[in-house]
């Protein structure tokens, strides 16, 4: 039978360079031969390769995309859940909804796992992915600044108000330029032009929130040194007196900060890694590994939303706290003057 070439591999160290088997197929109907098909060794072997696939360069993974869609919506519905009980309406625009983007943007990504080649899910994914984690740092200064007020306003810097307001108005322009960044991308993927705009654009923006969350670490870390050395920055009218054997910080505090801690660490590095992946351009071997994104994006945001769900600040830092305290030391005067 002509056409057919057998190859056979005999002894320990024989090495084939190169096969080529060029086999006429037959029409079973009209007995004619069809053109010849080239099969190579090379290319029987390239298909266990990685295949660039769509604007990933790779296939998401859909289990993984399903465990982050379900991991997050368990973790939206207890911050909207402990907003409610709790009655910390700022909780809803800024946990709860970072909870809800990341839903979006691996919701996206489980579409993009059965139809890797589609724009449409890829680009809701920039977006979602890249905007949710702003949200959680903006509950952390929120956090912090309702601590401050129960530790001694005059070991901050900034008054509890202005700190909160500034660096919530920050990590809102922040995550303007973000979104800004990451339509300007997917608008680019859409049209086919360049997105290296877009993604300097969302640099910048990672960059500026990664520059707030240094400002908001360091800021932080002085109060509480201020604090255990008792050396107020600033004189304020009422100002905490510690009675004798009272804690500086209560432990309920103080499990609140080791939770805000963590959960910095975890947005932080976060933050570092898309910068990385950012500035590497959207062809880069950061952003083209799979597994660098589900650890060090999708890992990291659900530690930190669930540090936040067990270290909640309605159940650590009580509202009324501040207040109780001073009207039992205005009680503690009146009962001494008497």
């Amino acid at each position: 039978m002509t056409g057919i070439l057998t190859w056979y591999l005999l002894g320990r160290n024989t090495c084939v360079a190169a096969a080529c088997i060029r086999l006429p197929l037959f029409n079973a109907h009209q007995l004619e031969v069809i053109p010849s098909v080239t099969m190579t060794l090379g290319s029987v072997l390239a298909t266990t390769a990685p295949v660039s696939v769509g604007p990933y360069h790779y296939v998401p993974t859909e289990w993984i995309c399903v465990l982050f869609v379900v991991l997050y919506s368990i973790s939206t519905v207890l911050h909207l859940g402990q907003a409610l009980k709790y009655k910390l309406w700022w909780m809803i625009p800024t946990a709860t909804f970072a909870g809800i983007l990341e839903i979006l943007g691996w919701s996206a990504r489980l579409w993009s796992s059965r139809n890797p080649k589609l724009l449409t899910p890829y680009e809701m994914q920039i977006v979602g992915t890249i905007i949710a984690p702003t949200p959680l740092v903006a509950a952390n200064f929120i956090i912090l600044g309702r601590i401050i007020t129960q530790v001694g306003p005059q070991y901050s810097r900034l008054t509890p108000k202005t700190y909160t307001i500034f660096f919530c108005c920050f990590d809102i322009v922040c995550l303007i330029v973000q979104a800004v960044g990451g339509a300007s991308a997917a608008h680019s993927a859409n049209t086919k032009t360049s997105a290296s705009m877009g993604a300097n654009i969302m640099l910048g923006g990672i960059a500026a929130q990664l520059f707030a969350i240094v400002v908001y670490a360091t800021m932080a870390a002085e109060t509480l040194l201020r604090l255990k050395y008792n050396a107020p920055f600033r004189y304020v009218e009422q100002p905490r007196i510690l009675e004798k054997g009272q804690r500086a910080v209560s432990k309920n505090l103080q499990l609140m900060l080791c939770g805000m801690a963590f959960c910095t660490l975890c947005i932080f590095i976060r933050s570092v890694y898309r910068t990385v992946e950012l500035a590497n351009g959207w062809n880069g071997p950061v952003i083209s590994t799979e597994r660098y994104f589900d650890w060090l994006d999708g890992g990291l945001v659900t530690l930190a939303i669930y540090t936040l769900n067990f270290f909640h600040p309605g159940i650590l830092v009580k509202k009324d706290d501040h207040t109780a305290h001073t009207s039992q030391q205005g009680s503690d005067e009146e009962a001494s003057t008497t």
